[in-house]
């Protein structure tokens, strides 16, 4: 039986337990959410899945996603096993697995050994780059292959993976129509275009749709349904293509829950600040409520190198806005693949950012953290500060290295502390 399923009967499952006592809310909210497809918990029926559930959606802690695997030009099972560690320390909610080199199974074995939260992939990828090997190129692949590798992946343990459904003919007719700057940006998006360019067919994801939804309901795999037209620069945001896409996914969304499969929606992508809020009340409107995933958004394509500052500007705004569920960008997404520190940088960021949106949004235990710091900083109160502090090993280091002469305040005021010089006159006022 599929969460959903459960939901249904009024049945509390582990999963529905142990979400609604880490957010400090009902089971029965819980319940009712994931009926109304407003909420998921994203974990496979298998027992290869997450130790560790999460809920996504509506009332919730804002989530954070990192991405994490090789490419065809950096293969290190290592380096990533490093990454899957080092994003459960730094507070990543979810891992996704985007290898496009190596053993991509291995990859994925290696994130399930190291990370305790859900696991999310792509599995085009690998189907793809398996038919490249096989048959010399991406035009050979069948739909079998395709669903071939998703089921592969389910049983594997897989709690979510991303699936460009809304990759059809008729969203790429508006493509051609809108004449875009950076056309298809999303790997999947192109992949499947590609494919459906050069045999002149619809999507399979779209076409059989309904045998995707077999196996995710066999596996109580959750569809986060991928945004392949999702802008790749400003100059594209909110377009015909990305909309027409958004409202398939719509459709998609409701066959897929009265089916007792769990949905979440991707969304963009390179979106002006301006235009945050309404792509997510859009996704909201048209989507039924679903829990929504966003990429950043990143709201300008002029800071490479500092990306994590322009997608935590826009996850802000979208979190605040009633987005569920942020995947991370670091300062090298178009550079290249990121670096220990990059991942670090970007959990961070992202975090940052969801709680910004949670705060806005009155999330159940948001300003309770922050009143929590305040006090800390009113006391003077270091330990309790690192305590608290969202990047604790920082703070340390920081208060480690820039020590002042007067040991409970900070080198920035010094013996010219405000807090220290009210504190200390409101005594003498006394």
């Amino acid at each position: 039986m599929t969460q959903i399923e459960f939901a249904r009967e009024g049945k509390i499952t582990p999963q529905i337990k142990k979400v609604a006592s880490e957010e400090g809310v009902s089971e029965e909210f819980i319940l009712e959410s994931i009926v109304k497809g407003e909420l998921v918990i994203p974990c496979n029926s298998t027992p290869l899945s997450a130790g560790h559930p999460i809920g996504i959606g509506k009332g919730l802690r804002t989530k954070v996603n990192s991405n994490i695997g090789s490419s065809s030009d950096c293969i290190d099972y290592e380096l990533e096993r490093k990454k899957a560690q080092l994003s459960e320390k730094a507070g990543a909610d979810a891992i996704m697995d985007l290898s496009t080199g190596g053993d991509i199974s291995k990859f994925r074995h290696i994130i399930r050994e190291n990370f305790s939260g859900p696991l999310g992939t792509v599995p085009i990828y690998e189907a793809i780059i398996e038919i490249t090997q096989k048959k010399g190129g991406i035009v050979f692949m069948t739909p079998d292959d395709i669903f071939r590798v998703i089921e592969k992946h389910a049983k594997d343990g897989v709690d979510f993976v991303t699936v460009h459904c809304g990759v059809t003919m008729s969203a790429f007719e508006r493509l051609k129509y809108e004449g875009r700057v950076t056309d298809v940006v999303s790997r999947g998006g192109a992949f499947l275009l590609t494919w459906m360019l050069a045999n002149n067919r619809e999507n399979p994801l779209y076409e059989y749709f309904d045998r995707l939804l077999d196996i995710a309901y066999e596996y109580d795999l959750t569809l986060s349904l991928g945004d392949g037209f999702r802008p790749g620069s400003i100059a594209d945001s909110t377009d015909r293509a990305q909309i027409q896409e958004l409202i398939t996914l719509g459709e998609l969304k409701q066959r897929a829950n009265a089916r007792e499969v769990q949905v979440m929606i991707e969304g963009p992508g390179h979106i002006p600040l301006h235009e945050v809020e309404a792509n997510v009340l859009l996704e909201k409107k048209l989507c039924n409520g679903a829990p929504f995933y966003v990429l950043g958004p990143v709201v300008t394509d002029i800071a490479p190198g500092y990306d994590e500052i322009t997608s935590a500007i826009g996850g802000a705004i979208a979190s605040g806005a009633g987005a569920d569920f942020l995947c991370y960008v670091t300062p090298s997404e178009h550079i290249g693949l990121p670096t220990l520190d990059e991942v670090k940088r970007g959990i961070i960021a992202t975090r940052i950012a969801a709680h910004a949106g949670d705060l806005a949004k009155g999330v159940k235990g948001a300003s309770e953290w922050d009143l929590e710091m305040a006090h800390a900083r009113k006391k003077l109160d270091w330990e309790k500060q690192i305590e608290l502090a969202i990047d604790p090993e920082l703070l340390r280091k920081g208060r480690k290295e820039r020590k002042p002469e007067e040991p409970e305040v900070c080198t920035m005021c010094g013996k010219y502390c405000a807090i220290k010089l009210v504190e200390d006159a409101l005594k003498q006022h006394k």
